[in-house]
């Protein structure tokens, strides 16, 4: 992999005619050592926000023994990287072979589920192996609800009573038994895992069964732009969210159990920046060679506002408008889809133009993961740049209207 001190430094040597993603792996492996420093238990990365081979082999040598996996791909993907790695199998719903590999090929021993026949498909794999049901935990699911620009509780969660139930029946089966909640992907308000941890006193004090962990999810926010023209939404910082955490256990009573955090956008967020280039300026829009089908969904749903920098084409002599002057620009994807237009706008200088390049910041959570190969377009070019995002020189968009937290 090429290395380079900025994205500026890629463009002028590069000069690429495709999307280029710029790894920061010191800023994955800070970020990750932050958190778990932070949270006072296991800290198992969700592999969904991002599974690219270079960002576990970075997040395994920064210290992270753990992962939250969902699927067969996941497992393999972190077995290639972390051959000791411990993977934690907490998708709810799963197939019963998927469930059979899990515990046979990968030696699994943590399962998330939120319904009884979940139950019957972990026995049957387990009878079938003739393995030993209190050498593996069954965590159970809660709903929840808070408040997150992403909300997970519409497809999983167990109500209340019946995670009693479910608990009960695990015990008396003879797994060891857990309780696990997750509150959404970027919260807003600290008193969401609050919220969530009282619904768990609620049915362990009911259940009646011993404990083996509380799993609280993620949602842990990172940082990103703000659009000034919106009501400013405070998010607390990972140091105030931690030590609300923190009280809200002990609180509760959960603070000597084991505890589990499933981080993932607060880890490899700011890991990743796109350089896009501008293929075409007409009038107020600019087409880019990215879009909401690679890898900027998150700026087509509008919960996120991406920060975003100028980085001009010097081959350019002439140029009209005013550098100094910033405006907004619609800005629409690769493809032939009338869609992929993104939801918010770039600000950017007057003076941009087709042949240009936008360097796009803190995008590695989903974004690689989300990128699909519609229209043939399909991104997965990687650079490796020194310079953190926030570092690189004021970006021109609204993330520059105010300082960005590290």
């Amino acid at each position: 992999m090429l290395k380079f001190a900025t994205a500026r430094d890629a463009v002028l040597e590069l000069r690429p005619d495709a999307p280029v993603y710029c790894f920061r792996p010191e800023v994955l492996a800070g970020d990750a050592r932050r958190f778990m420093a932070a949270f006072p238990g296991e800290t198992a990365y969700a592999v969904k926000t991002n599974g690219e081979p270079m960002v576990l082999k970075t997040l395994a040598e920064a210290g992270v023994t753990t992962f939250d996996v969902a699927s067969p791909g996941e497992f393999a993907a972190v077995r290639d990287v972390a051959p000791d790695a411990h993977m934690l199998y907490m998708h709810p719903v799963k197939a019963q072979s998927d469930i059979r590999l899990a515990l046979e090929k990968y030696h699994i021993r943590v399962l998330a589920l939120d319904h009884e026949d979940e139950v019957a498909k972990i026995l049957r794999i387990v009878h079938a192996l003739d393995l030993d049901p209190s050498s593996i935990t069954l965590f159970v699911r809660i709903q929840t609800k808070g408040s997150a620009a992403y909300e997970l509780s519409k497809k999983f969660g167990a109500a209340p009573a019946h995670a009693v139930e479910l608990l009960q029946r695990c015990a008396r089966i003879g797994f060891k038994v857990g309780i696990c909640f997750h509150v959404g992907s970027q919260i807003e308000d600290p008193e969401t895992y609050n919220r969530a941890i009282i619904s768990a006193d609620w049915v362990r004090s009911r259940a009646g069964v011993d404990l083996a962990g509380l799993d609280v999810g993620g949602g842990f926010p990172a940082t990103y732009g703000r659009d000034p023209r919106r009501k400013k939404v405070e998010l607390p910082d990972l140091e105030t969210i931690m030590a609300r955490l923190r009280s809200d256990l002990h609180e509760w009573g959960f603070s000597d159990l084991p505890l589990v955090a499933e981080p993932g956008r607060v880890m490899v967020a700011r890991a990743f920046s796109l350089i896009v280039r501008v293929l075409l300026r007409k009038g107020r829009r600019l087409y880019i060679n990215d879009g909401i089908w690679s890898s900027l969904s998150d700026s087509w749903t509008g919960k996120i506002t991406l920060p975003a920098r100028f980085l001009p084409d010097p081959a350019r002599r002439n140029r009209h408008g005013d550098p100094d002057s910033i405006g907004a620009f619609r800005v629409c994807g690769a493809t032939c889809d009338s869609v992929d237009i993104l939801s918010r706008p770039f600000w950017l200088p007057e003076t941009v133009d087709t042949g240009d390049w936008i360097e796009i910041g803190h995008i590695g959570a989903y974004s690689m993961a989300l990128r699909t190969r519609f229209n043939g377009f399909y991104s997965d070019d990687f650079v490796e740049v020194t310079t953190p995002f926030d570092a690189g020189g004021a970006a021109e968009s609204f993330a520059s209207l105010e300082t960005m937290a590290d």
